[in-house]
């Protein structure tokens, strides 16, 4: 007696295994976390350090270098980039993946605290800030205002709405993009300065002593105590305006008599404006182990108390919400799923025939799939776009075994035996080929699991729900579906009246048994000319190598997300008024595009970043890649701007374009440039990118003020008192701080706008000398013009030129690539090494893992299957189906054919192939060695278990390939995905289930083993 004869015996432990399956299930689902993609951190690092005034070449020799040396030394940095421009210096730490971010902070804190000493006077302490590695925050709501100013809404911002937000669970951050802080202004007048025989250095001095916060301390008494205070520092522009600042021929000169003092703003230098009007953004960015819809449903339910309470004037609007995609693709997947069951269940039936025979297979579904959440809560996944795409695909799996068995049982009833008996006959006869055919799914998915980088973060929790999926069908198949059979399929008597069901069963029995013979005089032919067969096999296998070759590759297809980035780039002396009016234009094209739901612009000194959003998937006729090319077009015609068109990055982790293609080399800037402008003139010319521009650009204005050192010494003037007499004038540095309202805002002296219009009116600045008499800077200088970087970027430590584009209509990342690396053997001199960055990155550490992850899962198989079957020769048999069922994809991805690719998604289907089309061989091969066994000869085996097998092996092809149609005909939110890995299973299956039907039997005929009668009754004795 074999342990499935007791499920058969005892319906009601059949029954309580499956329950209790189901109950375990229910509860787990309610448990598991609800997020895009399974947890991953691509945690990013930047370290922000200020230097007020200083140049470029400053900035990148005296600040930026420095800290990169000790940075670099930090554990977990996958790649260090670095921007220096005027007065700051901007380091980014991209971190390996999953590497902890707070143990990499702590780390590059105490690098850089190692070098603080070696910075420059006047250098601000550098700050460190963390991005969990998101393309764009996952929530942006926008706040304006006509009646309030800019920095009031921040203030309001910062007080009242920013704290309410990280109160909600699971927000990591509740950032302000484009707010403007209170800061005292005093606007130095350089005119009366002079007049009054004063410097910036004597404000900047006054400032400094005379707005202080002192701790006096606390009185002690007998019995009585008093804390202590005074009122040395300054709270309003009125108490800055009677500052003392020094006193001149015996009268007080205080700060408004030579500056204009005012409670304004920190910066003046950016501005932030969505659907036109002038804006500030809170970006909500969401921990990453917490539910997104969970933690940004928690946002939106307190954001109407917010706007409720927002002054009159203010108002606010969400801008840019991710979980309407996320929400989206997920509702789409589970519609998948629903048309999926039903397809499955259409076919089971159309197979099968009989009401009763359908409901078997069918229960397999939901008990498995329910199941499935169990192992994942055990196992810590979520329930997110990638395990619901596995759960899709596993439902046609789940259903294979329990058809299996039905089929059996009714072969078994057709030959006379009654329903009990029936049953534990064929669970005896399966219930090896079951195991052997879940130990080769298993062990087609381990490698995937086990597989790092992106792949392995992403697919392991894909993997292990298919495996759990596949496992819970095994279970079922083994001891719910024979007891089903046992009791629910019944045997019919020569002459009994059949109902219309028993005669549609009938009819599909007719029309298969027909099929089957015709089957085997064909299989029989095809074995008469087997090496005609064997050639056509080894030609089809050999085409692979040019299949996989041919067809173009990316790292996933483009996802229509819901909206398109853009990146302005403006001419470097290029004001923030001027950049507005860019702006006003930009902004003119998209209030026109009908699909548009809302704009943004961010507009900055040195970067600046817009968008927009789109109106829901069913809403609109084009998608949002046809609307970024067309974008791209229009933008182009803005000039005196350039604008890079693009959509997020399709998985998590990587930011900007998504060719972002680095020369980096230890030769100067000087030498770097001439190479990059000559490799980004000839990528442009190769039609191959719809946008492709640098970030290395030597076009900046730059006046240098050169002092001639005979003089100053003459008069007395050291370079310090020079460098810091003009910072104090230009430098728009923050003295100190100052309270309002039991918060601290920024002191900042700077030369009014209007006294700093041109060069001539710098050189006008006096100076004082040593014996305290100001000279103007004309007296001891003299300009010089030249044209210099706009920013200095270096990449892990080396001077560095990005080059970032988007490919052309179709050309695939894989393509624009090959462009690039063509170009750079032809035209790069040697010491110019080459590196990659972003999205482009993310493909190249990921393209070289999957051969050898299908490798590895070839030989797990194989290994699997020859401790099952006790024999090297029949997994070779069983195998060979593998390469003929991965041609038959690869002619549709080599085809392109709905935009399909090789890439993440497509990879993993083929792997997937390898277990599903496996499944037939094992069944074929166990019955032929049974038959040997039998008496019958290698032959007459082989075309009665091919035949015998036909009906099941047609039955699971068709239920999984009818029942991935509904990701081949995808559309909406995630459709790209679901696409690319349906067609790759349906294509693959379906052509090499055909190749199966007629390869595997002659493949058989040459390799396999032969079995004898003496042999059965050894292996019987065994037993």
């Amino acid at each position: 007696m074999k342990f499935t004869d007791i499920f058969i015996r005892r319906p009601v432990l059949a029954s309580v295994v499956s329950l209790m399956l189901l109950v375990l299930g229910l509860k787990a689902f309610y448990a598991l976390p609800i997020l895009e993609y399974p947890k991953t951190q691509n945690a990013i690092v930047t370290i922000t350090t200020v230097y007020y005034g200083a140049d470029p070449e400053t900035i990148a020799g005296f600040v930026t270098t420095p800290l990169e040396n000790a940075i670099a030394q930090a554990n977990g940095i996958d790649y260090l980039s670095s921007n220096s421009r005027s007065g700051s210096s901007t380091i980014t730490a991209n971190l390996i993946l999953n590497f902890d971010p707070d143990k990499a902070i702590t780390e590059i804190t105490a690098k850089i605290n190692s070098v603080l000493n070696q910075l420059p006077a006047g250098v601000q302490q550098p700050t460190l800030s963390v991005a969990i590695g998101q393309s764009l925050d996952a929530l942006i709501i926008g706040f304006a205002s006509d009646d309030l100013s800019p920095n009031q809404v921040t203030d309001y911002l910062i007080r009242n709405v920013q704290p309410r937000l990280q109160a909600v669970p699971g927000v990591q951050t509740a950032e302000l993009l484009g707010g403007q802080n209170f800061a005292m202004r005093a606007w130095l007048d350089p005119v009366k300065l002079a007049a009054y025989g004063l410097t910036a250095t004597d404000v900047t001095t006054a400032l400094s002593s005379n707005n202080v916060i002192a701790g006096i301390g606390t009185t002690k008494g007998q019995m009585v105590q008093f804390n202590l205070t005074a009122s040395t520092n300054l709270h309003s522009a009125a108490e800055f305006r009677k500052l003392v600042i020094k006193q001149v021929n015996g009268g007080i000169v205080r700060l408004e008599d030579v500056a204009n003092v005012t409670l304004g703003s920190d910066d003046y230098e950016s501005s932030v404006e969505y659907n036109g009007r002038k804006g500030v953004y809170v970006g909500i960015q969401t921990v990453p182990s917490a539910s997104l819809l969970a933690v940004i449903d928690g946002v939106k339910a307190v954001l109407p108390s917010i706007q409720q309470q927002l002054p009159a004037g203010l108002s606010g609007d969400v801008i840019y919400d991710s979980t309407v995609f996320v929400d989206s693709a997920i509702t789409e997947v589970e519609r998948s799923l629903a048309e999926t069951v039903l397809i499955v269940t259409l076919v089971v039936f159309a197979f099968l025939g009989s009401p009763r025979s359908v409901v078997i297979p069918v229960v397999t579904i939901p008990l498995s799939l329910i199941g499935t959440f169990a192992i994942m809560l055990v196992l810590g996944f979520s329930i997110n776009l990638l395990s619901l795409l596995a759960l899709v695909l596993a439902i046609g799996l789940v259903v294979d075994d329990a058809i299996i068995v039905v089929e059996s049982v009714n072969r078994h009833l057709e030959e006379g035996m009654r329903p009990r008996e029936a049953a534990m006959r064929s669970a005896r006869d399966l219930a090896n080929p079951i195991i052997a055919m879940t130990v080769v799914l298993i062990a087609v998915y381990v490698p995937i699991g086990f597989q790092g980088g992106l792949t392995g973060a992403l697919f392991t929790e894909f993997a292990f729900t298919v495996v759990g999926a596949v496992t819970m069908s095994a279970i079922v198949a083994l001891t719910l579906s024979p007891m089903m059979c046992g009791y629910l399929l019944k045997s019919h008597a020569r002459g009994e009246a059949l109902g219309w069901a028993e005669r549609l069963t009938a009819w599909i029995d007719r029309i298969f048994s027909r099929l089957q013979r015709g089957y085997e005089r064909r299989l029989r032919g095809s074995l008469r000319t087997m090496p005609i067969t064997l050639l056509f096999a080894a030609l089809v296998i050999g085409s692979i190598y040019f299949l996989y070759g041919s067809a173009s590759s990316e790292l996933a297809p483009q996802e229509d997300q819901g909206v398109v980035i853009l990146l302005p780039t403006a001419a470097p002396d290029a004001t923030v008024q001027q950049r507005e009016l860019y702006g006003d234009q930009l902004q003119a094209i998209l209030s026109k595009i009908p699909e548009a739901d809302q704009s943004f612009q961010v507009i900055s000194p040195f970067m600046s970043i817009a968008g927009v959003t789109l109106k829901p998937w069913d809403d609109r006729h084009r998608d949002a890649t046809t609307i970024q090319r067309a974008l791209q077009a229009q933008v182009g015609q803005i000039a005196g701007e350039r604008i890079a068109a693009f959509q997020p990055p399709p998985l998590p982790g990587a930011q900007g374009l998504p060719i972002q293609y680095v020369l980096k080399t230890t030769q100067p800037i000087s030498a770097l440039y001439p190479q990059a402008q000559k490799f980004l003139a000839d990528a442009a010319a190769s039609g191959m990118f719809l946008f492709i521009d640098s970030d290395l650009k030597v076009d900046a204005p730059q006046v240098t003020i050169e002092i001639d050192r005979d003089k100053a010494a003459q008069l007395g003037l050291s370079m310090s008192q020079i460098g810091n007499a003009l910072g104090g004038l230009l430098g728009g540095g923050y003295t100190n701080y100052f309270s309002l309202g039991t918060r601290s805002y920024k002191v900042i002296s700077q030369v009014q706008q209007r006294s700093r219009l041109t060069v001539d009116q710098v050189m006008q600045y006096q100076i004082a000398t040593i014996n305290g008499t100001p000279i103007p800077v004309s007296a001891i200088a003299r300009v010089t013009q030249q044209t210099v970087p706009q920013t200095i970027t270096h990449f892990q430590q080396q001077n560095s030129a990005t080059i970032s584009g988007v490919p052309a209509l179709g050309v695939s990342q894989a393509d624009a690539l090959k462009t690039l690396q063509d170009l750079a053997a032809q035209t790069l001199p040697r010491d110019t090494l080459i590196d990659y960055a972003g999205p482009l990155r993310q493909y190249i550490q990921e393209s070289s893992g999957f051969l050898g992850t299908f490798a590895l899962a070839l030989i797990i198989i194989f290994l699997c299957l020859a401790a099952l079957f006790e024999s090297f020769r029949d997994p070779i048999v069983i195998l060979i189906s593998i390469p003929m069922s991965v041609a038959g994809a690869l002619v549709f991805i080599s085809l392109g054919l709905g935009g399909a690719s090789l890439n993440i998604y497509t990879e993993v289907g083929l792997v997937t192939l390898m277990g599903l089309i496996s499944k037939h061989g094992i069944l074929i091969v166990e019955v032929a060695n049974e038959a040997q066994r039998a008496g019958r000869s290698k032959l007459d085996a082989i075309i009665y278990a091919a035949g015998v097998r036909l009906r099941p092996i047609l039955m699971t092809t068709a239920a999984m390939v009818l029942g991935v149609v509904p990701l081949i005909t995808a559309s909406g939110a995630g459709a790209a995905s679901r696409f690319n890995m349906g067609l790759v299973i349906a294509s693959g299956l379906s052509i090499g289930t055909l190749f199966t039907l007629f390869v595997l039997p002659a493949v058989y005929m040459m390799i396999a083993a032969r079995h004898t009668v003496e042999e059965a009754v050894a292996v019987s004795l065994a037993e």
